[in-house]
């Protein structure tokens, strides 16, 4: 039985809300004076639709949550849900670090058609685990749709363990993780010991081939959000238990991935993950601006390397592109 038969036939939560393969972080297009350009949004969802995404999640990381406004985190999802159309399914992110404010974004999320919420525990102030796990359970009594916990230790600080994502899945409140540990066996863990119905998906591009391999229901991390063509093709080769072809297709995907990485694995020089996420979508997608300041455009030395890594993987980067 090949990896994906067996998902299908598991207990594991089949509702739209948590679909298999690969679902895209979508940015937020922002216009050269920092506003956000609400005109850019529709080609771009339109974009990742065309490449074959199996969902789509704005307001994550990728999409600068973090600088944004409540007001407007709602006018993009709105926007984004009015050009998705229902087509897949929506993740949206409503992360705050208050409570209350997460609650509100929550319900906003919900009542404008979301099929999901993704939520990172509470940052900067590193709640206690006891404290994150009860932020969830409040959330959870707010809403009916899923929530899929964003566990991201980098930028939160707060680690749940294994037994305690497990305990909130017995207890119904989050239906998925977003696993985002660099750690292999962190992944593995999880799909080893969870609840079979708690939905499991790659987080961080690092442990994507090992994650997919042992069992996890997608992936939603940098590579899926900016070539998602040939980050589906490696999850469909891996799902059909195709671990040659698999190989091949990582290789060049993996390059990209330590590419995206340099400056965090070099703890100093290198590309910045998400300046080299919107170069790339400026190259061979429709323009979606540069990353707010303090954050800038990816530097000219290293765009060389990131066009020759994308011609490898098929795509035709523009030389023209900003």
């Amino acid at each position: 039985m090949s990896l994906q038969q067996a998902l299908s036939t598991s207990k594991s939560p089949s509702t739209k809300a948590l679909p298999l393969g690969i679902v895209a972080s979508s940015v937020t297009p922002f216009s050269a004076d920092g506003s956000i350009s609400f005109s850019q949004i529709g080609p771009h969802i339109e974009w990742l639709l065309a490449e074959g995404v199996d969902g789509l999640s704005p307001l994550g990381s990728s999409g600068e949550f973090s600088a944004l406004e409540v007001t407007d985190r709602k006018e993009v999802l709105e926007k984004v849900l009015s050009v998705n159309q229902g087509r897949v399914p929506v993740w949206a992110g409503t992360h705050h670090y208050s409570t209350r404010t997460t609650i509100e974004l929550s319900r906003h999320a919900e009542a404008a058609g979301a099929d999901a919420l993704l939520i990172v525990p509470p940052y900067y102030m590193s709640p206690t685990v006891a404290q994150t796990m009860d932020h969830y359970r409040r959330i959870k009594d707010a809403v009916s749709i899923p929530i899929i916990l964003y566990h991201n230790i980098t930028l939160t600080n707060v680690d749940l363990r294994t037994d305690d994502l497990a305990q909130l899945a017995k207890e119904g409140v989050i239906g998925a993780v977003k696993m985002s540990n660099a750690e292999p066996d962190r992944i593995c863990q999880l799909l080893q010991q969870a609840p079979t119905d708690l939905g499991v998906y790659c987080g961080i591009d690092s442990v994507a081939f090992e994650g997919l391999c042992h069992g996890a229901r997608g992936w939603i991390s940098g590579i899926p959000s900016i070539v998602p063509r040939a980050a589906k093709q490696l999850y469909q080769a891996i799902a059909r238990g195709d671990l040659p072809t698999a190989r091949a297709l990582w290789k060049p995907l993996a390059d990209l991935m330590r590419f995206q990485f340099s400056a965090y694995s070099n703890r100093g020089p290198g590309a910045h993950w998400f300046s080299a996420m919107k170069t790339t979508l400026n190259l061979i997608g429709p323009p979606v601006g540069d990353p707010l300041a303090p954050l800038a455009p990816l530097e000219s030395m290293y765009r060389e390397q990131l066009i020759e890594i994308l011609t490898r993987l098929g795509y035709q980067p523009r030389a023209d592109a900003a």
